[in-house]
């Protein structure tokens, strides 16, 4: 009975602190490296067009949240004159 105890809170742990974003876009050196999830097209072209004028090396996550729609979380090694552009053409009603 430990033992089923034990695994059932090890599963649970791990299954709470896994990290599942709905998508993730990873660019290095101005150029998409990976993608993952069901991403807008426009978004899409958006980033890539943004890492075309100023390269930069980071990743771009969405999450999908009980309360909000979407959260969308950038990388700290991003520059925040491109986190704000990236923000910006951000489409917040395509993740509902």
């Amino acid at each position: 009975m430990e033992y089923f105890l034990l695994a059932s809170f090890i599963a649970l742990f791990i299954f709470i602190a896994i990290d599942r974003p709905i998508v993730f876009i990873q660019f290095k050196d101005g150029e998409l490296v990976k993608k993952k999830g069901k991403i807008p097209h426009g978004f899409l072209n958006d980033c890539t067009e943004i890492n075309k004028r100023t390269p930069f090396n980071g990743t771009i996550k969405v999450y999908r949240n009980r309360f909000n729609p979407a959260k969308l979380v950038l990388s700290k090694n991003i520059d925040h004159k491109i986190q704000q552009r990236i923000k910006n053409v951000f489409p917040h009603k395509s993740f509902k």
